[in-house]
């Protein structure tokens, strides 16, 4: 007995669907004679009787009615198999693996994720936070497709694409005494309880550009996971924190909390999308990109 095709299937469920060799035929773009050495193939092929003849009419047998019971279940699934695998190849079908190397930008990805899922119907959004060897490793080994960062690693494969600026500020709460300041020095947070995302010191630029170049270490640091705790503790006394002046900004409203600058000049900083070059191809990564730069 020879492997069963897809071709053996679509013969089945034409001839049982249209009632006679020749609308059959026609279905299948094949003529009746066409289709009648077809019909004998297949049954030798799979080594089965698959109809019997009653009078004119072709009649499937018990193994025939158990293979078009099959096609009807099979062949849907092969057709949207490769409608999928077409969208897939077009970039208009597949999953956006998003991961993210910047805390409080969960805040922005909410606002661009929302219209950009009604942009692409067929298109899913999977953000990750937790990496093996980091955002930067994740892309390399396919865990994730896109990372948002503040610190892109040019490497070669990868490209970084700038999506919005901001400056990072210092928060304090509507008792405190920096409350109103025009900005502050390193110093002045020498006795301050710091709050901050639990990630290590070394990837947070209030500790990187700012404290650190001047040997400065705040008196405590607590860390905290999510930004509303956070801004809560601020907002009563409990420490200061670190964080996107536009983000200060939102949640001005909620919370009565005020923005000082770190230093003169402040802190600049920008979110960037990474990628891999080979991934140029897909238009819906590409688009998030474009839409995502464009939204902000």
């Amino acid at each position: 007995m020879d492997v069963l095709e897809r071709s053996h299937l679509k013969v089945i469920q034409a001839v049982a669907r249209e009632g006679s060799l020749t609308a059959a035929g026609l279905r299948l773009n094949l003529t009746q004679p066409a289709l009648s050495h077809a019909i004998r193939k297949i049954e030798n092929q799979l080594g089965v009787k698959v109809w019997r003849r009653e009078g004119r009419s072709l009649v499937l047998t018990q193994a025939g009615e158990w293979l078009l019971s099959l096609a009807n279940r099979m062949l849907p699934q092969f057709e949207l198999a490769e409608k999928r695998l077409e969208q897939f190849g077009n970039g208009e079908r597949g999953t956006l693996r998003i991961g993210m190397e910047c805390h409080p930008c969960y805040q922005w990805l909410l606002k661009v994720v929302s219209p950009y899922l009604e942009r692409w119907p067929k298109v899913d959004v999977d953000v990750r936070q937790k990496f093996q060897f980091g955002g930067i490793g994740a892309l390399f080994s396919n865990e994730i497709d896109l990372v948002v960062t503040p610190d892109p690693l040019y490497k070669a494969g990868l490209k970084f694409t700038p999506v919005f600026d901001y400056e990072l500020v210092l928060v304090v709460g509507p008792q405190h005494p920096l409350r109103g300041e025009k900005f502050i020095s390193p110093e002045q947070l020498a006795g301050e309880t710091l709050i901050t995302y639990p990630v290590p010191s070394e990837r947070l630029d209030i500790y990187t550009q700012f404290l650190q170049p001047a040997g400065i270490s705040p008196r405590q640091q607590k860390q905290i996971e999510t930004t509303d705790i956070m801004l809560v503790m601020v907002a009563h006394g409990r420490g200061v924190t670190a964080l996107p002046g536009w983000l200060v900004e939102e949640y001005a409203q909620r919370f009565e909390l005020s923005p000082v600058k770190l230093g003169k000049k402040g802190i600049a900083k920008q979110i960037f999308l990474g990628c891999r070059d080979t991934d140029d191809d897909i238009f819906y990564l590409q688009d998030f990109i474009r839409f995502a730069a464009s939204h902000h």
